[in-house]
Parts: structure tokens; C-alpha cells; sequence
């Protein structure tokens, strides 16, 4: 019962927030100091869904591809640098790890404008894998600190009585390895794709307004004034973040994060 209880609570907290998006959402005519809208409507949801359609549609598809490539380079590179660092001690370790903390601690502009510079000199300006590649130095922090946590409580034993019963590399890192970590790798890939999923200022001044995502679609309707259609692409914008914390709760429920025995 107080398990139920205090799931409602959670629930209610996390859900409450999003009360006045959907109000806002399917109201005609809202106008202060009324707690309720005066009139309801499905103008927004026809607007977005029929006129806005493709323009909608096309933001969330370049979001999800660009999340996705994101949260997947993310766990390529950071499933060998926290390897590295939770199992080993090398020279320049304490460094390293400064190093990686400078994206998150450094303001996002600085960092933006920064490489923004030199992806004009690459050509990847205003191109996708600019505005993958600056995302990933946003991300990538984040995922290899998940996965060094894991592998620091991470039994290497295993690999080695593999082998010695028989198993190739590729058996050990595919039969082995990634079954007992695979719940700190989708931790590390939601980080990613959720930070991803909700980056603004990076992607407005490296995609220069050719990569439209929907952050981008969402401000512009913000500041037209248009309320009702802002909270309904704003509900659009909600929906994918919230649908990939159910489902990685569900896979995640009781699992260990790093095979500790």
C-alpha cells in the first residue's frame, strides 16, 4: 500500500507540471486572472497536426536522428574511456578526468562559439554531423562518467574464466562484458539522448537555422505568442523523453549495473 502511495506521488509530481501545457493546449480563449480556460478548442492540435504538419513532423524526425546518433556515439566512445578509467590506474588519470568535466563546466555558449570556429574550418557548419559532433561534447561527459562508475564495480574475473574455458575476444565482450554492464550503457545512452533531445543554443549557432529540431521549432513558437500551438508542439516535444524513461524504467527494474557479485 505505501509502496502504491508513494509511486502516486511520484507520478503526480512528475505528471502536475503538465496540467497547464494541456489546458494551454486545447484552450481558445485564456485570459488572466481566470484559473480556466474560457473557451476550448482543437485549434492548436488542427494547426499542428494539418497546417504546421510536415514542418512539425520534420523537426521531431531530424530531433530523433540527431538524439540517436548522439546517445549512439556516446556509448561507442565511452564505453572504452570508462572501461579505462574504472578498472585501471594510469599517469594523468586525475587530468583526464578534469579534462572531460570542462564541456559541463565551462557555459554552453563558450563552448558553442568555440567550436563553432573550427567547424567552419571543417566545413561541418551548418551540417548534421556539426551539430551531432556538438552535442556529443556535451554528452559524451556525462556517459563516460556513467560508465566509469560502472566499471568500477566491475569484476573482471569473469573475462578471465572465459577465456580460459575457450572464449574469443569477440565472445567475452558480446557473452560476457555487455550482459553484465548493459543497464549502466542504456543509463549512459538515455543520459545522452535526453541531453541531446534538449539542446537549444548549441544547435541554433552550429546548425545556423538549416538543422531545424524541434527546441528550435519550440522557442520560435514561443515567442510568436501563439500559446495554445506552443503548449501543444511543447506536449510533442514531451512525449519522446518521457516514453524512453518508462521504457528503460521497465528494462532497468531490479537489474544490476555492473555485475557485482
Amino acid at each position: 500500500m505505501r509502496r502504491r502511495l508513494f509511486a502516486g506521488a511520484v507520478a503526480a509530481a512528475v505528471l502536475l507540471p503538465f496540467v497547464p501545457l494541456v489546458l494551454w493546449s486545447f484552450s481558445g480563449r485564456w485570459f488572466y486572472p481566470a484559473l480556466w480556460p474560457d473557451q476550448l478548442g482543437l485549434r492548436a492540435w488542427a494547426y499542428v497536426t494539418g497546417t504546421a504538419g510536415p514542418q512539425v513532423g520534420g523537426a521531431l524526425a531530424q530531433s530523433l536522428l540527431v538524439a540517436a546518433a548522439t546517445a549512439l556515439l556516446s556509448i561507442a566512445a565511452g564505453l572504452p574511456a570508462g572501461r579505462a578509467l574504472g578498472l585501471y590506474r594510469f599517469r594523468g588519470k586525475d587530468a583526464l578526468s578534469v579534462a572531460l568535466m570542462l564541456p559541463v563546466i565551462v557555459p554552453s555558449l563558450c563552448v558553442a562559439m568555440g567550436l563553432h570556429l573550427w567547424f567552419i574550418r571543417l566545413g561541418l557548419a551548418e551540417s548534421f554531423a556539426g551539430v551531432v559532433l556538438v552535442h556529443l561534447a556535451f554528452c559524451l561527459p556525462y556517459a563516460v562518467f556513467v560508465l566509469w562508475g560502472v566499471f568500477s564495480n566491475y569484476n573482471p574475473e569473469f573475462e578471465d574464466q572465459a577465456r580460459s574455458l575457450g572464449a574469443s575476444r569477440r565472445e567475452v565482450l558480446l557473452r560476457v562484458m555487455l550482459p553484465m554492464v548493459l543497464p549502466g550503457v542504456i543509463v549512459a545512452g538515455l543520459f545522452a539522448f535526453l541531453l541531446s533531445w534538449s539542446q537549444y543554443l548549441s544547435t541554433l549557432i552550429i546548425g545556423g537555422g538549416r538543422i531545424t529540431t524541434l527546441p528550435l521549432l519550440l522557442f520560435a513558437l514561443m515567442g510568436s505568442g501563439d500559446r495554445p500551438v506552443a503548449a501543444a508542439v511543447g506536449l510533442v516535444f514531451v512525449l519522446p523523453s518521457l516514453a524512453a524513461l518508462v521504457v528503460s524504467a521497465r528494462h532497468l527494474g531490479g537489474r544490476s549495473m555492473a555485475g557485482v557479485w
